[in-house]
């Protein structure tokens, strides 16, 4: 199998030796077929700049595509597609005086759910999660905050999605759920939120994390503990002082572990991940991170911390953010990182937590509809280091989510077994998801 064959979807049934039945299904005559044919320029492009990196042989292209095709691909934490935005309808609003915060939402929910009823969006929208081959993503489904009216926002959008579009696309309220999407060849989304609600009125704890329960009933099947900044849970990531985490971050976990919902603290400081491993009694993840071994960037967790996370059963998601990954910041990278946490953690503690999403092929011409606005206050969460890294398109492209498959592809490179392959491509997500649920 050559690279212009592949991205030429002619692959498929060539891998299998098959002959095309046409009362049969591509993806019943081979399931490969489903994440090699009819891709559109913006994806083909994304996997050419992956595969110039890879040169996998015929023999491991064959085998990555096949083991990726026929497991359960579970990203632990990222975005469904996205569609593009409606550029008419956002320069009426801005003609119209809308604020920032209405503007910002606008973008938000056309983003998010445009796709519902767009037929041309809801087409970019099915291609780009059959492209990937991934069955479930732990959706980020709310706005950075404690507010639980502003966590509230992405959970509805998100449930309203899965409500209208769940012959292709369900929310999963149980791993069960995620099996069942599998075997239907459906997707499903398994909600996480960007925060821990809080009621922030301090008249006691119980009174102040009653909101949790509530999320939890909603769907919200992990949360972030800080995002960047300090909090009343633990410092954030991008706080210099690292002071770990506080008395009531300690009463937080505890309640999420009687409720079954997973820390996350891919945005906490490294004080407060190892913190908080240390006080959970249930497994702690960093959803979507790095090594900071490889490079110590205030996203990424030192070995002590990553080793805390998985004496607690848990993982590190290896996200898709070239600027936390460094050096080439393209797939070879990623591909490091997971190695550094299989090599020296084990296996059955690193996951893929792409952080990224497809989003439609039409974006750019519905962004040039959109008028200029002036540049608003810079956002609170927005605590982000200064630095001179530079990525490149190839970089970017080629830890596109649509490359999904070439990251099983590249694992197979590596040289790990089919077994592991799926414990990092899927299982491990599923595993502590089940873990959190027990009682």
């Amino acid at each position: 199998m050559d690279r212009r064959n592949f991205l030429q979807g002619g692959t498929a049934l060539a891998l299998a030796g098959l002959t095309h039945n046409p009362t049969v299904s591509a993806a019943q005559d081979n399931p490969v077929s489903a994440l090699t044919e009819r891709l559109n320029p913006t994806i083909t492009q994304a996997r050419e700049a992956a595969l110039k990196i890879l040169k996998p042989s015929a023999r491991e292209l064959e085998r990555g595509l096949r083991l990726h095709a026929e497991s359960l691909v579970f990203d632990s934490y990222g975005f469904s597609p996205r569609a593009a935005l409606d550029g008419d309808v956002m320069a009426a609003a801005i003609k119209a005086g809308a604020s920032d915060l209405e503007l910002d939402d606008l973008r938000e929910e056309m983003g998010m759910i445009r796709y519902v009823t767009d037929p041309v969006e809801q087409q970019e929208y099915r291609l780009g999660w059959r492209a990937s081959g991934v069955t479930c993503i732990f959706q980020n489904a709310g706005e950075e905050g404690q507010d639980p009216m502003r966590l509230i926002k992405r959970l509805a959008r998100f449930t309203y999605a899965t409500d209208l579009l769940r012959g292709f696309v369900s929310k999963a309220a149980v791993p069960d759920d995620v099996l069942a999407a599998k075997k239907e060849g459906r997707h499903c989304l398994y909600f996480t939120g960007n925060g821990v609600p809080l009621t922030q009125q301090w008249v006691s704890i119980p009174d102040e994390l009653r909101y949790l329960r509530v999320f939890f009933q909603l769907g919200i099947r992990m949360m972030h503990l800080t995002y960047q900044r300090r909090n009343m849970i633990g410092d954030g990531c991008a706080e210099k002082a690292n002071a770990g985490l506080s008395d009531f971050g300690r009463a937080v976990i505890k309640e999420m572990n009687r409720v079954g919902v997973i820390p996350d603290c891919a945005h906490s400081g490294w004080q407060t991940s190892l913190e908080s491993a240390q006080v959970s009694s249930k497994p702690v993840v960093a959803s979507h991170s790095t090594c900071g071994k490889i490079h110590p960037h205030i996203r990424s967790k030192p070995d002590p911390v990553i080793k805390a996370i998985a004496d607690t059963g848990g993982y590190i998601g290896i996200c898709c953010i070239p600027r936390f990954l460094r050096g080439s910041g393209a797939i070879d990278m990623f591909l490091n990182h997971i190695d550094h946490v299989a090599k020296n953690f084990g296996v059955d503690h690193v996951a893929i937590g792409t952080d990224v999403a497809y989003t439609s092929q039409n974006r750019g011409t519905e962004q040039r509809k959109i008028p200029s606005t002036p540049r608003g206050r810079k956002e609170f969460r927005s605590l982000w280091p200064a630095d001179d890294f530079k990525t490149t398109s190839q970089a970017n492209q080629s830890i596109a989510f649509t490359n999904w498959p070439l990251f099983t592809v590249g694992l197979v490179q590596r040289g790990y077994k089919d077994e592991e392959i799926r414990q990092i491509i899927g299982g491990n997500v599923m595993r502590v998801a089940r873990e959190s649920l027990k009682v």
